[in-house]
């Protein structure tokens, strides 16, 4: 659960199935902190807010009763009309509001629908909302980048000082590739880590788009990436095209070994995808 600050009132949010849903319990209280059930059930029973919350669910929820909608929404407006966020999630199975429990409890809503509602409390309060909420995505992205980092650090580290425990997991290079002179370095770093070039990877998958790299695993990457810099390194050492494969390939036989049976790479492959 994460709070922000919004006119000194402060706001919770939390993720569900990677969407933010933001408390309209909390954002209520700016509005009236004694009453904020009937903030929010005010809000409801409003056809504009009807329609909107229709809307959003038919959108993005294929399981949303619609027959049951039509139903409020032929309602709305009427004096007698209520609705509560607990009525409208029985009846409709929206997934747009989240009634919670417990310590944390309280009406949440998917972000779209919680600004949609701040609107209705105070232009300026959604305003300063969205601010905040932006400020701290941008924050939990950069600490997201930090720890991607962090872990092909510490990936790199057990490169270079662990041993090899499992089989071989690149072939080494044919004698046929060992002999070839390459126009491309790039084809150089292919052969190492793939054990072809790009043309005979495009020869022998007619069927895909892109090239061999676009379909290269994390630990691929990582590990391409290793071997880009150590190249550039024997080219400044003047080391023959040949011998580098031979030691490249080596290298990629050592790192992928690795690479393929660590948790933290297996980890950053499945976020790619």
């Amino acid at each position: 659960m994460t709070k922000l600050t919004v006119l000194d009132t402060t706001v919770s949010y939390y993720s569900r199935k990677d969407e933010d849903y933001i408390s309209l319990t909390d954002m209520a209280r700016y509005r009236d902190a004694e009453r904020v059930d009937y903030i929010i059930q005010n809000w409801m029973r409003n056809r504009n807010t009807i329609e909107f919350l229709g809307l959003w669910e038919q959108l993005n929820n294929p399981g949303f009763k619609s027959i049951e909608f039509d139903g409020f929404r032929n309602q709305a407006g009427l004096n007698s009309f209520a609705l509560t966020p607990k009525l409208w999630i029985e009846k409709t199975d929206a997934v747009g509001i989240i009634s919670k429990k417990g310590r944390y409890g309280g009406t949440y809503a998917h972000k779209d629908i919680a600004f949609e509602f701040a609107s209705w409390i105070s232009v300026e309060f959604k305003l300063y909302l969205i601010k905040e909420f932006q400020r701290l995505k941008d924050e939990e992205q950069r600490q997201l980048g930090w720890d991607i980092k962090r872990n092909l650090v510490k990936i790199n580290y057990r490169i270079h000082t662990d041993a090899i425990r499992e089989h071989l997991v690149p072939e080494t290079v044919t004698l046929a590739h060992a002999t070839m002179v390459y126009a491309s370095e790039a084809d150089l770093l292919n052969v190492a880590l793939f054990g072809m070039t790009a043309a005979e990877w495009r020869r022998d998958n007619t069927d895909k788009d892109g090239n061999i790299r676009d379909y290269a695993t994390a630990a691929q990457l990582v590990c391409l990436s290793n071997l880009e810099n150590l190249n550039a390194l024997f080219i400044k050492e003047g080391i023959p095209q040949g011998e580098r494969l031979a030691r490249l390939n080596a290298i990629a036989i050592h790192q992928m070994t690795l690479l393929t049976a660590d948790a933290g790479i297996k980890r950053l492959g499945s976020s790619k995808g």
